[in-house]
């Protein structure tokens, strides 16, 4: 796959795009997401690879099962702020709204998404039933966009590619011509 260049961002197909800013962070993060070390090295990155970061769990969270299980499975307060703060910069204001009262939800019960068997004690939960409506509308508001969180990735990136550690790329060779001696 070519570097992550202001070319390749303004240039390339949707996929194209979000598959670099993928290997971008893939090359620049080391730590595992559930390491306490992923956050430091995330809120090294600029801002608009740091707000990816912090938001691809989010969206996997949304295409797997829901916001409930997503505060279980990533259980960690300052992470759930990093990813609020990642949708609001990356221009999913609803979608951050709506994932912010998940998580005012989600602390009511934080201590029983914090337990060894939170995934046992969460289906058919109160939190369970109490996120039922903000699935719905996390669902709904995703609806449009079939890359899911991955569209706002892009769209931040080809706006603000200095944000995304973007580099000018190479330059063109130019062909000199022969002096004749």
């Amino acid at each position: 796959m070519s570097p992550l260049t202001l070319e390749a961002i303004a240039t390339g197909s949707d996929e194209e795009v979000s598959e670099l800013l993928g290997e971008e962070l893939g090359n620049r993060i080391s730590a595992l997401r559930d390491a306490p070390e992923f956050l430091a090295e995330i809120r090294g990155l600029p801002i608009g690879l740091r707000a990816m970061a912090a938001t691809y769990e989010l969206d996997v969270s949304l295409a797997l099962d829901d916001l409930g299980w997503h505060f279980g499975k990533w259980h960690d307060l300052e992470l759930a702020e990093e990813t609020a703060r990642g949708l609001e910069v990356l221009g999913a204001l609803e979608l951050a709204g709506i994932f912010r009262e998940a998580l005012a939800l989600a602390l009511e019960y934080w201590g029983e998404l914090g337990d060894e068997d939170w995934s046992l004690w969460y289906p058919d939960s109160p939190l369970e039933e109490a996120m039922d409506l903000l699935n719905k509308e996390a669902w709904e508001f995703l609806k449009p966009y079939e890359e899911g969180i991955f569209h706002f990735w892009v769209a931040y990136a080809r706006q603000h590619p200095e944000d995304v550690g973007a580099i000018a790329g190479p330059k063109p060779k130019v062909k000199r011509p022969r002096s004749k001696r």
